[in-house]
């Protein structure tokens, strides 16, 4: 009775064991069966070739103002005469790209060393000065360079800038733009009598805002005004001050 008892228990032991291998060397061939498909997979696929996605576009624009160098004249901070130079801004960067004159050789000065710089623009000079020393109630957290539009007791400048924005094409709930690009974020400012520079939108509203006592002139003004350039009409606006 015991020898039966050992000889099953061997025996049961021994398909047990058998049963083991057999299960192990089974999953054997079924990854092994799995990584064949897989390279079966990759194969169809280098057959077929590999799909690259095409969509972008580049880049739209550029970080300067003219994207070309234009004949200028340049004073740096702590000086009182200007070199003449070719020159043009750039508005990401803040910084004068310049090259001498009879050289194509590009470089650049950060906005800190400028005091002014005077750039010939369709012909007309046009200053440009930075907001460094002076106080704006929004929207000018770093030295920026700005062109001066109107010069006398209510100054009224604009502050051209470009902010960069990147592609967004991917996912479900994309823009679908396909591109990076430079976009125009030019903003304007009046100084008012208390020498804050005020952003202003160039309408009859934001511009009394900014200067409450001059109301009725501005307002008058903007009622006669026919034209589409705002600028311009500002511009005469400020001149009867």
């Amino acid at each position: 009775m015991q020898k039966s008892i050992v000889i099953c228990l061997f025996f049961f032991i021994a398909v047990n064991t058998f049963s083991q291998q057999l299960s192990e060397a089974t999953q054997r061939v079924f990854m092994s069966v799995e990584n064949m498909q897989s390279v079966m997979n990759l194969n169809k696929m280098s057959q077929t070739g590999i799909t690259f996605d095409t969509r972008y576009e580049g880049i739209k624009g550029t970080p300067r103002l003219a994207d070309t160098l234009l004949p200028s004249f340049l004073m740096l901070s702590g000086q009182d005469y200007y070199f003449e130079i070719n020159a043009d801004l750039d508005l990401v960067n803040n910084t004068i790209i310049y090259a001498r004159s009879g050289n194509t050789a590009e470089f650049s000065i950060p906005a800190q060393y400028v005091k002014e710089v005077i750039i010939n623009i369709d012909g007309r000079e046009v200053l440009f000065r930075t907001t460094s020393g002076r106080k704006f109630d929004k929207g000018i957290r770093e030295n920026r360079f700005y062109q001066v539009i109107g010069d006398g007791e209510y100054e009224f400048i604009k502050v051209p800038m470009k902010n960069f924005v990147t592609a967004d094409y991917k996912g479900a709930y994309s823009a679908d733009r396909r591109y990076d690009e430079y976009v125009n974020d030019t903003k304007y400012y009046i100084k008012g009598s208390e020498g804050i520079f005020q952003q202003v939108q160039l309408n009859k509203k934001s511009i009394v805002r900014a200067i409450p006592e001059k109301k009725d002139i501005i307002e008058k003004a903007f009622s006669k005004a026919s034209g589409t350039d705002k600028e311009a009409l500002v511009i005469s606006i400020l001149e009867q001050f």
